[in-house]
């Protein structure tokens, strides 16, 4: 059998070429991390000592006026009486310790710098259980803060149009957004695709987001599936119209944005360094009617069309 003859390198090879290139590195990615657009569109107030009280009337129909006629009747008087014990909400806290070995984040911080790298991917990670809690945290969850009589199921399983305008029938009074899973987005695009209405879309930071009735529907994966179903929720912002407002604490020890702080925690005998993150929030429904959920959503639903 004749002998193969090697071909004779004539050029530099890319395997030794690369021994002398620099890679481009990017930063750590972490794919947990999602726009939490929920944190963006509440509003924040700032909270003293950790502590919100939330002061309502005891009997709005209790307040008696009258429209003026042209004569002397005697005018009503009245007074507005308050709850006597109002509901308190104390601010709740996501904390993790980050440590970081002296002899790793010393020898290698370049290009990127160990300890800001390992700060800045725990705090997103926090800043997602933060979503999370805002959204089903037993005390003061979205979903755990809705009256009965603002529930609302399906007609059919899937989410349709119908099923929205009754939605928004129960926050009526300037209706912020829709918060949803993604693949609850999915199913009511497939019903309203089904019915030849396909939905606006709306540019919000920067996003296309699409509407129902010029009302957003933000995405979340934080709002929970379970066999197939899901939940849809309706809500209003803001102190000034009565609505969902969300609370942090300020002016933190090491506060790196509202609510968020970063402490150094020192050196161990072992040469490690911990960094204490801290995020103090919570939420609060001012009024019943300033939210509203829409339950019993199927997700699964898929429908054959005809060309």
């Amino acid at each position: 059998m004749a002998e193969v003859q090697q071909k004779k390198q004539t050029a530099l090879g890319d395997v030794a070429a690369r021994q002398l290139a620099i890679a481009t590195r990017t930063v750590p990615q972490l794919i947990t991390i999602t726009p939490r657009w929920l944190t963006h569109l509440l509003n924040w107030i700032p909270v003293e000592s950790g502590v919100y009280r939330l002061n309502k009337v005891k009997d709005a129909s209790a307040v008696e006026v009258d429209c003026s006629a042209r004569d002397e009747r005697v005018l009503p008087q009245t007074f507005v009486d308050y709850v006597e014990n109002p509901r308190e909400y104390n601010l709740s806290a996501v904390t993790t310790v980050v440590d970081v070995h002296t002899r790793v984040s010393d020898l290698y911080s370049k290009p990127y710098n160990q300890i800001s790298e390992q700060l800045r991917l725990t705090i997103e990670t926090i800043k997602e259980r933060q979503e999370s809690e805002l959204i089903n945290n037993k005390e003061y969850g979205l979903l755990n803060s809705v009256v009965p009589s603002q529930i609302i199921s399906t007609r059919t399983g899937a989410p349709t149009p119908d099923d929205f305008d009754e939605l928004l029938t129960k926050v009526w009074k300037e209706p912020g957004f829709f918060l949803l899973h993604p693949l609850a987005i999915a199913a009511f695009g497939r019903e309203c695709t089904r019915r030849g209405v396909p939905p606006p879309t709306v540019s919000l930071f920067g996003s296309q987001f699409i509407t129902w009735r010029g009302i957003p529907l933000i995405p979340s994966d934080k709002v929970p599936i379970e066999n197939n179903k899901t939940k849809i929720i309706l809500l209003r912002t803001g102190e000034s119209r009565q609505g969902v407002v969300g609370l942090y604490q300020p002016g933190l020890p090491g506060e790196q944005s509202p609510g968020l702080s970063v402490r150094f925690m020192g050196i161990n005998d072992k040469a490690i360094a911990s960094y204490l993150i801290s995020l103090y929030c919570s939420l609060a429904v001012l009024v019943d009617d300033a939210i509203a959920v829409l339950d019993n959503v199927e997700i699964n639903k898929y429908h054959e069309y005809k060309y």
